[in-house]
């Protein structure tokens, strides 16, 4: 099954929109994890085991894992995920973006070291730098389009040919990328105008919403902004609000009680 078949299937088996980021800082893991060789692993795993009824997709940060040498516990947590929940969405957030023989490794690793169903990248570099990810059978290339980060817009709004940058990418996105392979947009939840700009140029293409929770973009209006005609279209992440809820032994149900929240807010704006 492909990206964008399996997230339609996602979408319509949970009722939700909800995507957990899993973002596995040492230093807020409970107490009894912090010590434990394998802490990061078994964190991650029990977040996703207490969430998956609630979410359309996980979304592990590489750098999370590869800062402190623990490429190996995600790929472990990837697998859990793919065996144990294999119609859950697995993201690999990695904003990968290099030329050549580079950009075919970056896509290996993605798609076939951690097998994920669709990797964000940066499309800086231009289109041969995302064709190894877009001509990669049944995957998914998750663009950055207009980020949820406050200095976003230093480049992202800048104008070419009276347009700015971030409607360019939405844009080409939706006549050329996604002709190549299964193609979708990240568009923060923090610019729900800008998020409605690039709904109406790219159609019912799924749309990756970070920026809710910690970062505090607001929930109605991303999803008002953002939804497709049917109600659909978007992959709403929370990382952070969701995963440190509690330092205690209870961090995982803690996680599933702010999950369902999130999730029926979602719900009672996508109608």
């Amino acid at each position: 099954m492909g990206f964008t078949s399996k997230l339609t299937s996602a979408w319509a088996t949970n009722n939700s929109a909800l995507c957990v980021g899993l973002d596995p800082d040492i230093s807020k893991l409970p107490a009894h994890l912090k010590a434990d060789p394998l802490g990061i692993q078994k964190f991650c795993i029990d977040i996703v085991d207490a969430t998956a009824d609630t979410v359309c997709a996980f979304k592990p940060q590489i750098a999370y894992f590869a800062a402190v040498g623990a490429e190996a516990q995600l790929q472990a947590v990837c697998d859990h995920i793919r065996t144990q929940h294999p119609h859950i969405v697995l993201i690999l957030d990695a904003k990968r973006g290099d030329i050549g023989d580079t950009a075919t490794l970056y896509a290996r690793e993605a798609f076939e070291r951690y097998q994920a169903d669709a990797v964000t990248v940066n499309p800086y570099l231009g289109t041969d730098s995302l064709e190894p990810f877009l001509r990669t059978p049944d995957k998914g290339t998750i663009v950055l389009c207009r980020t949820s980060n406050p200095g976003s817009a230093e480049f992202q709004s800048q104008l070419i040919n009276n347009e700015p940058l971030y409607k360019v990418i939405a844009r080409t996105a939706a006549t050329k990328w996604n002709t190549i392979g299964d193609c979708a947009l990240v568009v923060g939840a923090t610019y729900p105008t800008e998020l409605a700009e690039v709904r109406s140029i790219v159609g019912d293409m799924p749309l990756l919403v970070p920026g809710i929770g910690a970062q505090g973009g607001d929930i109605q209006a991303a999803v008002t902004a953002g939804r497709t005609a049917n109600g659909t279209g978007l992959i709403i992440n929370s990382s952070r609000a969701v995963l440190y809820t509690s330092n205690g032994t209870d961090f995982a149900q803690a996680a599933r009680t702010v999950a369902l929240t999130t999730r029926d807010a979602i719900r009672k704006f996508s109608n």
